[in-house]
């Protein structure tokens, strides 16, 4: 025999809301709850898990839109109610349960409370550290100094006799579903299990100090400038053996007197003589590891662009390295002489030095296009 319609199940429409949903699966958590069915609880039990394996689809959006499209057949093995235990039940639907009878309850026998001692977390620090372009090119180990919260030494703490060291006050009450507990955060100790007992000279209240430490950060190569790191552990100490918050390092980028980034790629303003343009030339340039030699070629234009392949900066998803591009512009003096004059107005006219663009030669935008593809 095939399973019953979850929406029959739970006695709502196909066009239920959520809220309808969750209040008709409570009933029913109510009035099959094996407590109260004592004379037959093990049906009782297949009708609460029947109902807590509807509910767990339906309540779901993503699982309810698949078997309103496909049946049971578009949820197999997502409704696990039938096959989770009592216990599973109120660990997952707990807070079915605690709108009525109060939150932290667990069903006495069967289910558990979710509470544990509370754990308290250090705060984060942030720092910037300042990177050059070669120590972003290859990565570097630095050592900064961080002031950070710690435990101070001598500092003591005992258990809190309120809650003996749980962190939680738990009570048992008489419902209509039998005996039910209910549990809540020890108010003494906000949880810890813990009382500060011996706090030393210079300690805050709650037996913190402030020291200096040196602390190693791994940088990796290629970072770009805004992106941060995390230094588990490094931030500020936590009372009651709790745990230390993160040291936050943000990255930034010392500009380069020479090279531009974008990010794995660089950028070089080379500017040759007029001369060199017309007669060609070998030309030295910076490169993050030293310098580079290139030719231009007799005839070179002004916006012309040459690349330089994995003369870049590193991907720091570790796809290779960039490339250098050298966009080359021709100087035109501002001044001549006599002579120089004379030979430019002898040439003004001459056929060679007539601008004659032809296919080889790319616009601006073709420049463009080119670089970022």
């Amino acid at each position: 025999m095939g399973k019953k319609d979850y929406y029959e199940v739970l006695g709502v429409s196909r066009n239920a809301t959520s809220e309808e949903i969750k209040k008709a699966y409570r009933k029913l958590a109510i009035k099959y709850h094996p407590d109260k069915n004592p004379d037959n609880k093990k049906r009782a039990e297949e009708k609460f898990k029947e109902a807590a394996e509807a509910y767990e689809i339906l309540s779901n959006p993503e699982k309810r839109q698949r078997y309103d499209k496909f049946g049971h057949s578009g949820v197999k093995g997502s409704g696990s109610g039938s096959g989770m235990n009592m216990e599973d039940i109120f660990a997952n639907f707990g807070d079915i349960f605690a709108d009525a009878f109060g939150e932290g309850f667990s069903s006495f026998g069967f289910g558990k409370s979710t509470r544990h001692r509370r754990t308290i977390k250090g705060s984060d620090l942030r720092i910037r550290v300042k990177l050059t372009l070669e120590e972003i090119a290859n990565g570097i180990e630095k050592k900064v100094k961080v002031k950070r919260l710690k435990v101070a030494p001598g500092v003591k703490f005992r258990t809190c006799n309120s809650c003996n060291g749980t962190g939680q006050i738990t009570r048992i009450t008489n419902t209509i579903l039998g005996r039910m507990q209910t549990t809540s955060q020890c108010n003494l100790c906000s949880g810890t299990g813990k009382k500060i007992e011996n706090i030393p000279y210079g300690a805050n209240k709650h037996g913190l100090i402030k020291e200096e430490e040196l602390v190693n950060i791994q940088i990796p190569a290629g970072l770009t400038e805004g992106l941060q790191l995390k230094v588990s552990e490094k931030g500020n100490e936590a009372p009651f053996d709790g745990i230390s918050g993160d040291l936050i390092v943000w990255i930034e980028e010392i500009p380069h007197p020479k090279l531009k980034r974008e990010g794995c790629h660089l950028h070089y303003d080379l500017y040759i003589s007029f001369p060199d343009a017309v007669l060609g030339a070998s030309k030295e340039v910076p490169t993050i590891s030293g310098k580079a030699r290139i030719k231009i070629d007799p005839g070179t234009q002004s916006g012309k662009t040459l690349r330089l392949k994995n003369k870049g900066l590193p991907n720091i998803e570790g796809y290779g390295f960039g490339s250098l591009l050298i966009h080359v512009n021709v100087w035109t003096p501002r001044r001549i002489n006599e002579e120089q004059r004379k030979f430019f107005e002898k040439m003004r006219k001459n056929e060679n030095f007539l601008p004659h663009p032809g296919n080889e030669e790319k616009s601006f935008f073709d420049r463009v296009r080119e670089m970022f593809s």
